[in-house]
């Protein structure tokens, strides 16, 4: 009774203080499709939304929709979405998972309150568990089904077992690496009970649960969740060996984080970037020298999964390994030396997450000041995560790349997370520092970590001052074309680009996509339009539409690749300003990119 009020002061310990805390990370498309699963309760992922500017479908989120119905039934039971209220309850998944690891600590470890402490002062887990992200939930079903698997296994208990059934089921309706429980619960199921076939036909928990969910989205929508997703990591190149072997550095450097106390080395960057993966490969080495153990064999067999099935490296991939990681250490040090380790990560995670709660609480109050002067304006927010969920909650639009903005359009946009604009006169109005009064960071403006996501760096976390990021505020101007022929790389050419053209490269071309609008100044008299282009190998436009002012004027077959010279029939635009609209029959994409492409604009009109 004792460790258990421990460990539920601990978890409180850990919760209560960020129950405030702001929507953060992916918690903002969570809550977009709990919000739409009021709609379709069943088909909460049958949304499309913008994301970094191009139109997506949740139906090849990385999750099944486990968590999202959770949430949907908090919305639905408090009628609007608040921070606090969603946040209490979640210290409900929280407890799961630690009342579940104290039941195979006291299993497996001779220091089991100390094992369990330690576990829950996992830095991961102690940031992670204050979102509404799917992570806990999921680590909380597949901890206790592990809990309820070992008991069943040792006592032969067909109640237990069936505990053990409904929690695998649970856990596979969070996250589909659920399925790794098959081989872990089998290494123990062999060494302890391999003639108890109820505890193997429970395996099958998992795959049937999951294979239930696919085949439910066949017969309802003509479309596996599992194909959208491997478009995904096919349109994005996500497995490329570029991201392996990121990933791959980064998931050992949190996995020596996880064995090594990190905060000492937090003021020396050098040692932050070459301890914790040395640490990470001395964990590997140890739990290869006990293979025969079952926590052994739970990390290793969990890591090489994760090498495997995962791309971004981030540290909350670790969770399901971290409790075997703490009782292996806890079973190696005296209670006398645990102490100060869990004082030390406890810290560490407690730090982060102080920087993690200022980091999203900035947005938050950053909105609420601007939101009174965007009243009967047009607002456009180019940014993702918690930035947008609050622009989006205060009336902002998302931005879509080529998006057409009209003078007097507000642009909200995040130095951070963003895609840069082309096209319009934007004039700043302000800017606002996103900042921290902790020298931690997880993510943000020149942040070296890999926290979240291996691509933006190796350290496990950072250690800096400056703002993590900055939110530019700016109006579009009025514009009037300077230019009757406009070359791409013209000085003029953002304020005559309206839609459609992508950034300057190599400082003479642009990137053009399905549907392009310029503004140009009209010559006196009338004249033909030249289109200068560029048809590259991967191209597969065929035809290309030329309009002025709305008025279709010419309409060419495209040529051979290569670069070519388009020219239109001579026509005469009155006024001060001319709309050249150009538009091509077909676009395609770059693995990698997720860009809408056409083909390449060197220059464009009145000749």
């Amino acid at each position: 009774m004792r460790a258990s009020l421990a460990v539920l002061f601990f978890v409180l310990l850990l919760r209560v203080p960020f129950l405030h805390q702001a929507v953060q990370g992916d918690d903002a498309d969570y809550l977009r499709a709990a919000q739409y699963a009021q709609i379709d309760p069943l088909h909460p992922s049958h949304l499309d939304f913008l994301f970094q500017g191009q139109k997506v479908t949740m139906r090849g989120h990385p999750h099944p929709p486990g968590n999202v119905w959770v949430l949907a039934a908090l919305l639905a039971a408090t009628g609007d979405i608040h921070e606090a209220t969603f946040h209490a309850f979640y210290i409900v998944f929280s407890l799961i998972a630690a009342f579940a690891a104290l039941s195979l600590a006291r299993r497996f470890s001779a220091h089991p309150l100390l094992a369990t402490l330690l576990f829950l002062a996992t830095p991961a887990f102690v940031i992670n568990g204050n979102s509404f992200e799917s992570d806990i939930p999921f680590l909380a079903f597949w901890l206790a089904s592990i809990a309820f698997f070992v008991q069943a296994a040792d006592r032969r208990s067909t109640a237990r077992l069936a505990a053990s059934i409904a929690t695998m089921a649970l856990a596979a309706m969070f996250a589909f690496q659920a399925v790794l429980l098959i081989p872990i619960l089998a290494l123990y199921l062999w060494r302890t009970a391999r003639e108890w076939k109820p505890a193997w036909a429970t395996l099958l928990a998992v795959p049937l649960t999951l294979g239930a969910y696919q085949l439910f989205e066949r017969l309802t929508s003509q479309q596996l969740p599992a194909e959208v997703l491997a478009q995904y990591f096919t349109r994005y190149n996500l497995h490329s060996l570029d991201n392996k072997i990121r990933n791959a550095i980064a998931l050992t450097t949190h996995l020596g984080t996880m064995v090594f106390p990190a905060l000492p080395l937090a003021f020396f960057r050098p040692l932050l970037g070459i301890i914790p993966i040395l640490a990470g490969i001395a964990a590997i080495g140890y739990c290869l020298k006990r293979y025969r153990d079952f926590l052994a064999q739970w990390v290793l067999l969990f890591f090489a999964a994760a090498l495997i099935l995962f791309f971004a490296g981030s540290a909350r991939y670790l969770l399901p390994l971290a409790l075997p990681v703490a009782i292996l250490i806890a079973n190696q040090l005296k209670p006398a030396h645990l102490v100060p380790f869990i004082l030390l990560q406890t810290a560490l995670g407690m730090g982060l997450a102080l920087a993690n709660y200022d980091h999203w609480d900035g947005y938050r109050r950053a909105i609420a000041s601007l939101e009174k002067s965007w009243e009967y304006k047009r607002v456009w927010i180019n940014g993702e995560m918690g930035m947008r969920y609050y622009a989006e909650s205060a009336g902002a639009l998302p931005l879509e790349r080529g998006q057409a903005l009209r003078p007097g359009d507000i642009v909200v946009t995040s130095k951070w997370v963003s895609f840069p604009l082309s096209g319009g006169l934007r004039v700043p109005l302000l800017s606002i520092p996103i900042q921290s009064a902790v020298p931690l960071r997880l993510a943000g403006l020149n942040s070296e970590s890999a926290y979240s996501t291996a691509q933006a760096g190796r350290l496990p976390f950072d250690v800096r001052r400056g703002p993590i990021d900055i939110l530019q505020i700016e109006t579009v101007a009025q514009r009037k074309p300077a230019l009757s022929y406009l070359p791409m790389n013209a000085p003029e050419s953002d304020a005559q680009i309206v839609s459609g053209l992508d950034r300057i490269e190599d400082n003479r071309y642009r990137w053009m996509s399905g549907k392009s609008v310029i503004l140009l100044k009209p010559p006196a008299t009338e004249a033909p339009i030249d289109i200068d282009i560029f048809l590259p190998d991967a191209a597969v436009a065929t035809r290309l539409t030329v309009t002025l002012n709305g008025k279709q004027i010419h309409e060419a077959s495209l040529p051979a690749k290569g670069a070519h010279k388009i020219t239109t029939p001579p026509v005469k635009a009155e006024g001060d300003s001319a709309v050249l609209t150009l538009e091509v029959d077909r676009t395609f994409q770059i693995p990698g990119d997720i860009r809408t492409l056409g083909l390449i604009l060197t220059g464009a009109g009145f000749r």
